[in-house]
């Protein structure tokens, strides 16, 4: 029996949670939920010059939005907390002084300038650039003249000789050379821990068992496990890491806002749901093991393993992402269609959200529920129902001012006037009748006028429903106004 699952997603909201992010989270919090484990959220805030309360709070909503449930965290609670790395700081500098009572770290008093110029030096000579233990053994003498030159030290953890080898699930054994792993800073010279520290601490006291995140992340892990040593922990406890393949554009260039790196609250405001976003996400770089592209959440699940994640890199598609999402909107129950539509048609001032509007968007969005791709079209598809100064399109004005035109709207009202039932059906009959049997016309050009006539567009949901919920009256007024234009 493995040890028990916990996992965590620690992302350091620096703005709204990308895709990224939400592909690792959603990986983790699937993780946990398949094997009866823990989902650990906990925010790495230490950066205060770029964490705002704003964004924590955008990252808690973001997951909340998604569905990714946490166990420990956040407005959650747990007994590891507290979960803000901001709040742990006494926890960081008490083990920072540890490691350097241990002698495992040291202060380290280069400034930044000579720290640069030592760089130079090493580039110049063709050595791979990073520290070179300047300060790893001072003299009390040496120490004492750095503090009169009024110098801020930053704390230093001491790299042994030799390397680091360990298991990665998902890309097998991977070594590390200490010579390209140089003595690390833990703690700033204001005091401030940095990200290898705190995260290493924070894996291991809240017993965090399996570390899965972005491939970026891999070479950071010798450092993390060097903490972990210095912690006095046995490797048998170490966490398991596990580092996810990039997610890359169309152009095979790491992704950016210029090829779909956006963040997840532009998907959201842009009508995707948030079940397609994960379904397309988990299929970034993990299979369930056959071609299926619809995975729902509770199959995601069912079916999540690490060992089902490539190591190589996942493709970013706009498109594909566009079909799951239109495939889940297919999906929806008349009920939840309309409580996924409805804030889009508020926001866009379509309606105000009164129970006669209401009845008549529910009558309307079964009409539209095939053709859309994403939230964000409903209101375009359905403004034509509410607008209170009906009028043309500008750009469809010369297809219904032509004579041709003209003599189908002109046979178009004799005909519907007479209908005594207003439903689809009589109204495609009479149109189909009048237009395509008697004048000899062609569909497109019969029920071209008359769309644009109604709707006041060349693009709408399909005619007859459409006009059958405008009602006769509406109807007849608006060919009416297309004949006098």
């Amino acid at each position: 029996m493995g040890k028990e699952v916990r996992v965590r997603f620690a992302p350091s909201p620096t703005g709204d949670l990308h895709v990224g992010n939400i592909r690792t989270a959603l990986f983790d919090w699937a993780y946990a939920r398949h094997t009866g484990g823990t989902f650990i959220f906990r925010i790495e805030d230490t950066d205060t010059t770029r964490v705002t309360d704003e964004y924590i709070q955008a990252a808690i909503d973001t997951l909340k939005w998604l569905g990714l449930d946490w166990d420990e965290g956040p407005e959650v609670g747990g007994p590891n907390g507290p979960y803000l790395q901001s709040q742990r700081l006494d926890i960081y500098a008490q083990w920072a002084q540890k490691f350097l009572d241990q002698k495992d770290a040291y202060y380290c008093y280069c400034t930044p300038v000579e720290l640069e110029a030592r760089r130079e030096a090493q580039r110049a000579a063709n050595v791979a650039p990073g520290y070179d233990g300047q300060c790893r053994d001072l003299t009390d003498a040496q120490i004492a003249d750095y503090k009169a030159q009024g110098r801020e030290a930053v704390v230093r953890m001491r790299m042994p000789d030799g390397g680091t080898t360990f298991t990665d699930e998902i890309r097998g054994e991977v070594t590390f050379d200490h010579k390209f792993v140089p003595d690390f800073v833990l703690v700033r010279g204001d005091g401030s821990p940095l990200y290898t520290l705190a995260v290493a601490v924070d894996d291991i006291m809240m017993k965090v068992s399996h570390v899965l995140r972005g491939e970026d992340l891999l070479s950071s892990t010798p450092r993390q496990i060097r903490v972990y040593q210095a912690m006095g922990v046995k490797p048998e406890d170490y966490p398991t890491f596990a580092h996810l393949p990039f997610v890359m554009g169309q152009d095979n260039a790491k992704l950016s806002k210029r090829n779909g790196e956006v963040s997840i609250a532009w998907y959201r405001e842009r009508g995707f749901l948030p079940e397609a976003i994960c379904n397309y996400l988990a299929l970034l770089g993990w299979s369930p093991g056959d071609d299926r592209e619809n995975v729902t959440m509770k199959e995601l699940t069912e079916l999540f393993t690490v060992d089902k994640v490539h190591s190589s890199p996942a493709r970013f598609d706009m498109k594909k992402l566009e079909a799951i999402n239109g495939d889940k909107i297919r999906a929806l129950t008349p009920d939840e269609f309309l409580n996924w539509s409805l804030p889009f048609l508020t926001k866009a001032a379509v309606i105000s959200g009164t129970d006669a509007e209401i009845a008549v968007v529910k009558a309307a969005l079964p009409i539209i529920q095939e053709r859309i791709v994403t939230l964000a079209e409903v209101p375009a598809m359905l403004n034509f129902l509410f607008v209170k100064n009906f009028a043309v399109a500008e750009d469809c004005v010369s297809k219904v001012n032509d004579a041709a035109a003209k003599s189908v709207l002109t046979r178009s009202i004799s005909e519907l006037k007479k209908l005594t039932t207003w439903t689809h059906d009589s109204i495609e009959a009479a149109l189909r009748s009048s237009l395509i049997e008697d004048m000899g016309l062609k569909p497109r050009i019969a029920f071209g006028a008359v769309r644009i006539a109604t709707t006041g567009s060349n693009i709408s949901p399909p005619l007859f429903e459409s006009m059958e919920l405008l009602g006769q009256e509406v109807s007849l007024q608006r060919i009416k106004l297309a004949l006098a234009l």
